[in-house]
């Protein structure tokens, strides 16, 4: 099995930065793709951006240009730099972690505050 932890997450006036972390243990395989989405209340869960083994990155167009996913495959971990935050950001953030033979899983989430 495969354990997400999220860190980082917290309360931030609008227009200010925060650092997501997402930390992967256990039995991991060969990663396929690293990724954040979040869910604010009465919404679906989105993507934010997710980083794949090889190619670039992808980011939603409500983050594009403000978000940046950094993975560190040494550590098994995925970070989310995420500056010019406004109340739209507002949501719970989860990690997800995709292997090559098709497992996934997810963290249990770190709440994002976005006061204006």
């Amino acid at each position: 099995q495969v354990q997400l932890v999220e860190s980082g997450g917290g309360l931030v006036q609008s227009g200010g930065s925060l650092r997501l972390s997402c930390a992967a243990s256990g039995q991991i395989g060969r990663i396929y793709s690293m990724g954040w989405f979040r869910q604010a209340p009465g919404r679906q869960r989105e993507l934010v951006a997710v980083a794949f083994d090889s190619g670039l990155p992808k980011y939603s167009d409500s983050v594009k240009g403000r978000c940046t996913i950094i993975r560190d495959n040494a550590k098994n971990m995925v970070y989310l730099q995420m500056d010019k935050l406004n109340s739209e950001d507002t949501a719970a953030y989860y990690c997800k972690l995709v292997l090559y033979s098709g497992s996934l899983s997810w963290g249990q989430g770190t709440q994002v505050t976005v006061s204006s």
